[in-house]
């Protein structure tokens, strides 16, 4: 794929686009900060646990902390927007966002367990330090996320290229840690013991590092000033006043917002440990014969689903793929909300069952649970596909806003969608927690092996089914106004692109911004350029 010089007179035929293995190796930023995102959104109320933290306690803190990193995203953000050192402007958020991370994951994980019984209150007090230590630091490199793609490409057919590798590499970060974790935990100890924390936390450390210098590489090249909107160095620095308009006008960002908070938290709720515990252990009775195969099953239905998203968001734009494959999760969920409520605890025709080791290995599939497959299949694979969709989204509604103001403020764009993001799907270990807590799992969150309680299923039918069933409603109802469609990204790319080269060439930032405002004010280089 051919690149261009930004900010270059006489490029005006060409966009800013990435190669191939830049396309390849950024998102993995996306896949090391979602190591440890598995970590606290799955396991860490399971290690206040160990610690001997109160259940309510620890779920309650994971929402707090997310409360916590929502806060600072603006801040960091608007830093961001500031920085333009000898390392670039994203480089130095990723790799010291990654070393916080490590530092603070020693000391909760390996140090916080040696402070005595007897002094239990320290015990509560290093837990919330440390963890707000990690939140800084998981904000400083996930910001970048969302802010590097802009100075990666603008080319419309280059983004949706963008949201597949964006999910595969997402993949490998929490496919890495949902993998590894069942596995350690039929070799060395329980989601409640030490030993499981001990084997698994140098691992992710170790996998979330290695992501992190492959994102590093990939944005190399492009950590660039003339890559950074359409005025560059020129650039007039925002102020914090002026952010509040910034959202206030700019309205695809906030309907983008709430898509997002609604992906995230369906995601995040139904792919709970806590929940999936409840429903393939408490419930079906096989959680070590179901857990990793469906979790497989799951992925293997993604595979489509990438391919999908991909070719109708390069044909009809990110809005439209969005849309499309989010009625398929909601559509298919359907089905498996009928299959929950049919379950019977004493008819094994509705109980979920692939195999059997007793006596030998031998198949029990039934009906059940081949319906079963075929609607989460096709479900978690449509969800899973677009879950992290929004993501690249942002970049859109960050050009847009270069578009709209002139002014170039990625991290201010991309933290402000976390922002809300993050307050949602905060909830979601909370809202376990507490529904965990209502049915009698009050001193410890359920584990595979615990057995089924009263109501267990009514609370997995909200938690697995209901509550992101309702989460996609609601993206739907807000990405229904969304304008920011494939045709009209386009045009914001044109204009943009004829106002860059005009700067560049002398023009002041105010004059070019008055001078061309739609496709049909711009040469006719720039209009037919846009057509290709």
């Amino acid at each position: 794929m051919s690149e261009t010089k930004a900010g270059s007179s006489g490029h005006h035929n060409n966009l800013n686009r990435a190669k191939m293995y830049q396309l390849v190796l950024f998102p993995f930023n996306n896949g090391a900060t979602n190591v440890y995102y598995i970590l606290t959104s799955s396991y860490i109320a399971y290690y206040g646990g160990v610690l001997g933290l109160a259940v309510v306690f620890a779920t309650t803190m994971v929402t707090v902390m997310r409360l916590f990193d929502a806060i600072t995203d603006p801040i960091i953000g608007a830093l961001m927007d500031k920085t333009n050192g000898k390392f670039g402007k994203f480089r130095p958020f990723m790799l010291i966002g990654n070393l916080i991370m490590i530092v603070s994951s020693i000391l909760l994980y390996f140090c916080t367990q040696f402070v005595p019984d007897t002094m239990m209150p320290v015990r509560y007090a290093l837990y919330v330090v440390f963890y707000a230590i990690y939140v800084i630091g998981y904000t400083f490199q996930t910001s970048v996320t969302r802010a590097g793609q802009t100075a990666l490409t603008n080319d419309p057919k280059q983004r949706p290229l963008f949201t597949v590798f964006n999910l595969v590499a997402s993949m490998v970060g929490m496919g890495a840690i949902q993998l590894l974790a069942p596995l350690l935990r039929t070799s060395v100890g329980d989601y409640t013991t030490q030993e499981f924390f001990n084997a698994l936390i140098p691992l992710a450390m170790v996998i979330s590092f290695v992501l992190t210098i492959l994102a590093m590489i990939g944005i190399w090249e492009k950590d660039r000033p003339e890559y950074f909107g359409i005025a560059g160095e020129k650039a007039e620095k925002v102020k914090v006043s002026q952010y509040l308009d910034l959202l206030k006008s700019n309205n695809p960002l906030q309907r983008l917002m709430v898509a997002g908070a609604g992906c995230k938290l369906a995601l995040a709720i139904a792919t709970n440990t806590a929940v999936l515990c409840m429903l393939y252990g408490g419930m079906m009775g096989n959680y070590d014969t179901l857990y990793l195969p469906m979790m497989v099953l799951g992925y293997v239905f993604s595979v489509p689903f990438f391919i999908l998203t991909v070719r109708t968001s390069q044909k009809k734009g990110q809005k439209a793929s969005l849309m499309r494959y989010v009625s398929v999760a909601l559509i298919m969920y359907i089905g498996v909300l009928v299959l929950l409520l049919l379950w019977n605890q004493d008819n094994p025709a509705f109980n979920l069952s692939l195999f059997s080791t007793e006596g030998g290995f031998h198949l029990t599939i039934n009906l059940y649970t081949v319906l079963f497959i075929l609607f989460f299949g096709i479900g978690y694979g449509a969800y899973y596909a677009t879950a992290d969709m929004p993501i690249p989204m942002v970049a859109d509604c960050s050009d847009y806003e270069t578009y709209r103001s002139g002014n170039y403020v990625p991290g201010i764009i991309g933290t402000l969608f976390s922002l809300v993001d993050k307050l949602v799907s905060s909830l979601s270990s909370t809202v376990v927690g507490l529904a965990a807590a209502a049915i009698g799992f009050t001193a410890k969150l359920p584990g595979g092996d615990d057995p089924f309680v009263p109501n267990e299923n009514w609370v997995v039918i909200l938690l697995f089914c209901v509550i992101p069933m309702l989460a996609w409603a609601a993206t739907l109802i807000a990405m229904k106004g969304y304008e920011l469609t494939g045709d009209r990204m386009k045009e914001i790319q044109a204009v943009n692109t004829c106002r860059k080269d005009a700067i560049a060439e002398g023009m002041s930032l105010q004059e070019a911004m008055q001078k061309w405002t739609k496709m049909e004010d711009l040469p006719a280089e720039y209009r037919e350029a846009a057509k290709k």
